[in-house]
């Protein structure tokens, strides 16, 4: 995602930053990609519709359609594995809730039910379980799993501070997420189960990580340079490099299959 152009935009690029093309190319916000399982579609979020809303895309930005027409904002959309449902968040029961959905939008669900911020969601690869960051444990955030029928939460993390943003690797062993205080985030791995958090960077402010296809590499977006810009690292934390240079704001990365 890109503000270059004036207003945020989804873009594409090469994995080693070249080839930057706009997607969207809409007068209102369109954020927070999530490819299909085949490549062939992306999820996003945007206001193009007044409020904030899942819509789906083919790769090449053509044959954009809303898949959520409620009052309330949408947002932080979620590929199943399989390709057959999207996992998000939902404002219209008055706070953020999980809620899934066949890809052409029928069939949308409630996953949780829960008084404190339940948001952006993250498949297991074997499609039984979608990680979430939540306000439930009455820290800022914390990384919890549960079931993908919304069963069976647990809690992962309990750090005292922001815990958020979790993907899963593509074997299903490791969570990548960010963590720290608001402002100093850095980016961790820990097994699936929560044991073994081990800290990848050392910059501050580091968010939104996700997994290549391979499992061995890590994209994400940092401020470290005095700018929002998306960086790539090796799955152990090594050889961290930009990849966007851009006075606008370039965030939210996301791989293609």
């Amino acid at each position: 995602v890109s503000s270059r152009d004036g207003d945020t935009e989804i873009y594409l690029m090469n994995v080693d930053g070249s080839g930057q093309s706009n997607l969207t190319n809409h007068s209102s916000s369109d954020e927070q990609p999530s490819w299909s399982p085949d490549g062939s579609k992306i999820a996003f979020k945007s206001t193009r519709d007044a409020n904030l809303d899942i819509y789906v895309m083919n790769a090449d930005g053509s044959g954009v359609t809303r898949l959520t027409t409620d009052t309330a904002n949408e947002y932080y959309p979620s590929w199943s594995p399989d390709g057959t449902k999207i996992a998000f968040t939902s404002e219209r029961d008055g706070n953020p809730e999980i809620y899934v959905m066949n890809v052409d939008g029928s069939g949308q669900t409630r996953l949780t039910n829960h008084s404190d911020l339940d948001k952006y969601p993250s498949w297991s690869p074997d499609g039984a379980k979608i990680a979430f960051q939540s306000r439930r444990g009455g820290t800022p955030y914390d990384i919890y799993v549960m079931n993908s029928d919304g069963s069976g939460v647990v809690r992962l993390t309990n750090n005292g501070g922001y815990d958020w943003y979790p993907s899963w690797s593509p074997n299903g062993a490791k969570i990548v997420f960010s963590s720290g205080g608001y402002g100093g985030e850095e980016i961790y791995v820990m097994n699936s189960d929560g044991s073994g958090q081990t800290r990848l960077t050392n910059n501050p402010r580091n968010l939104e990580p996700v997994w290549s296809p391979s499992g061995n590499k890590i994209a994400f977006h940092s401020d470290r340079d005095g700018n929002w810009e998306v960086y790539v690292m090796n799955s152990d934390g090594s050889n961290q490099t930009r990849l966007t240079n851009n006075s606008a704001i370039d965030s939210a990365p996301d791989w293609q299959p």
